[in-house]
């Protein structure tokens, strides 16, 4: 969290380079942060398959070129934990550090076109099933409702506007997220606290990973 407020206030190549030893470290706790988390998670959801952490991180570098923002670095460390790797189009447990603004989460975020028509179908047809996944007491405790951005004002095209749970088949990200206080990254049962928090969004993963599978 140190390095990371002091790069949000110097977000900068020459300071990056000034302190790219402070990086190597920072980026090796996240490798060995990322390889316990993975260990976890393939016994919670075997379904994953993957076993290289390298494969989950995010990378600190930002991509600039059609920003307004020309930030070189990302001011938090992202991994994501999925079949095939962070750019698979699959859903998956996300972990978010950021100071002031971690949170553990899950799902998949800005599926293309016919990954989200696949998702929409699967609720469509199977809407009990995603309505008792998503309004289990657990789930509900932990994450809330599913995140709103983007949310469609219509019924998206193809699907019925009579439909009960029309209101599913807005959602443009099928994501959900759990906020966490900074001291919570530095207790001693931290891994422990994120996996139990993913385990809670394993029937909701599995449910968006059968959709996209079918439609393959």
């Amino acid at each position: 969290m140190v390095f990371l407020k002091a790069l949000a206030e110097n977000n900068h190549k020459e300071w990056f380079d000034a302190h790219r030893r402070e990086y190597d470290q920072v980026k090796k706790a996240t490798i060995d942060l990322a390889g316990k988390l993975l260990t976890g998670l393939n016994q919670i959801d075997p379904t994953l398959g993957i076993t290289d952490p390298r494969k989950c991180i995010f990378r600190i570098n930002r991509d600039v070129r059609f920003s307004a923002d020309k930030s070189p670095y990302k001011t938090h460390i992202g991994m994501f934990f999925n079949k095939g790797g962070k750019s698979s189009p699959t859903a998956g447990y996300y972990l978010h550090l950021e100071p002031a603004k971690s949170f553990a989460g899950g799902g998949i975020y800005g599926p293309q076109a016919p990954e989200l028509n696949a998702i929409r179908r699967e609720i469509y047809y199977n809407s009990g099933a995603f309505e008792q996944i998503i309004g289990h007491k657990d789930f509900k405790s932990t994450f809330g409702e599913l995140m709103n951005e983007g949310r469609l004002q219509r019924p998206p095209k193809g699907f019925p506007a009579d439909f009960p749970g029309i209101e599913l088949l807005k959602y443009k990200h099928y994501v959900v997220g759990h906020n966490m206080e900074d001291d919570m990254l530095f207790a001693p049962d931290f891994e422990t606290y994120i996996l139990q928090i993913f385990s809670k969004m394993k029937s909701f993963n599995q449910f968006l990973n059968h959709a996209l599978d079918m439609a393959v």
